[in-house]
């Protein structure tokens, strides 16, 4: 059944690279849509003078620093508005407003605030993962069964004891739920925040390729990043595989 898809999933890629090389070959100018050889073209060029690797390396510890910071605090931020009204009273209307003010418009201020460094799109990168993962770690803890809590009471576990035995075993597939939404949006992020403030990076090679008209290099970045996208949701979705059998045989 896997080898099956996996042939499905290499058939519809391969059917849309080659509409991909016909439309851009009979229909469009290749100087707006270039073909894929000519994407292949432009980024072993940019392999072979190390911009692309580069690139690769700085964009990726600005997605995972700021991923894993962000969910770093947003995790215990989301357990707490999960087990306690008081801070789910206190918290509540500040994540539901951030939450609905995009990264991008923000991008100018943490650029006055923090510089043009690596520190300001660390944190915005992080910002943009907290509420995601506040909010779905929120929702797991207050979707815990009120009898396992009961059950652990009953049996004589303290609430500090409930809370690790039970309340965040219980919230761990919402918790990972939400970094990986997070990891997402951090991707999305990253471009835009490398376009606007940077000088280096994938989303950097995205904007200045428009100087010098290199569409090529473009669509080299954009799949590039969306590869790099695919890999590490699929490493991930592996981490949180191999985890849970640990658990199951555990």
């Amino acid at each position: 059944m896997a080898r099956r898809d996996m042939a499905w999933s290499a058939a519809s890629v391969a059917a849309v690279v080659l509409l991909w090389q016909a439309v851009s070959t009979l229909f469009v100018d290749p100087m707006f849509l270039p073909t894929p050889v000519a994407v292949l073209q432009g980024a072993w060029q940019l392999l072979l003078d190390g911009t692309l690797l580069s690139s690769i390396a700085v964009s990726m510890m600005r997605i995972l620093s700021g991923w894993i910071l962000g969910s770093a605090i947003a995790i215990p931020i989301g357990l707490a508005v999960g087990v306690s009204r008081t801070a789910r009273a206190l918290i509540d209307p500040f994540i539901h407003f951030f939450r609905f003010v995009p990264a991008i418009a923000l991008v100018t201020l943490f650029i006055v605030w923090f510089g043009v460094g690596e520190v300001s799109k660390i944190i915005l990168i992080a910002y943009a993962t907290a509420f995601i993962v506040t909010v779905n770690t929120a929702s797991g803890v207050s979707g815990i069964s009120q009898d396992k809590l009961d059950a652990a009471r009953c049996l004589g576990a303290k609430p500090l004891q409930v809370f690790r035995r039970v309340t965040i075993p219980a919230s761990l597939p919402s918790i990972y739920v939400g970094m990986r939404l997070a990891l997402a949006s951090s991707f999305l992020v990253i471009a835009a925040a490398e376009m606007l403030a940077a000088d280096s990076g994938l989303g950097y090679i995205i904007w200045t390729a428009r100087l010098y008209f290199q569409v090529d290099w473009m669509f080299a970045a954009i799949i590039v990043l969306g590869l790099l996208g695919f890999i590490t949701d699929r490493l991930w979705r592996w981490a949180g595989r191999t985890c849970s059998s640990a658990s199951c045989a555990a």
